[in-house]
């Protein structure tokens, strides 16, 4: 088994095959469908080529299912779901919406595990046990 992602509003499947697929808007209004892969740290992105943001721009994620907001109410920058890994735990995955910017936090309570250069700049705003 793999690990899965889920919205966090309705629970839907957000992971099919070798991506995870979310709905989008970039700061032009413009909306498309991304592509992430499923590690944590790897920022390979997939668009239609015609759905274009610039580096730096904040994009808006959705559920692709259930049209829910992905914001995080820990900070305006940040994206949440859900992903339970091959053992069956639950874990919140946040993910900056800033386009470029390499941050993930896979955190269970106070616990967490940080991907990419620029996630430090969000920890001050969780309650955490690091474990780096």
């Amino acid at each position: 088994m793999y690990d899965d992602y889920r919205c966090p509003k309705c629970y839907s499947h957000l992971r099919v095959g070798d991506n995870i697929i979310l709905s989008a808007k970039n700061d032009k209004g413009q909306r498309g469908l991304i592509l992430l892969h499923p590690e944590l740290g790897n920022y390979e992105v997939i668009t239609h080529p015609e759905f274009k943001y610039e580096k730096g721009e904040m994009i808006s994620f959705y559920c692709p299912v259930c049209h829910h907001s992905l914001d995080s109410s820990k900070h305006k920058n940040l994206a949440k779901i859900v992903m339970i890994d091959s053992e069956g735990k639950d874990f919140d995955i946040y993910f900056s919406k800033v386009a470029g910017e390499q941050s993930t936090l896979k955190m269970i309570g106070e616990h967490v595990e940080i991907f990419g250069k620029h996630s430090e700049n969000y920890l001050d705003f969780f309650t955490l046990s690091q474990n780096y």
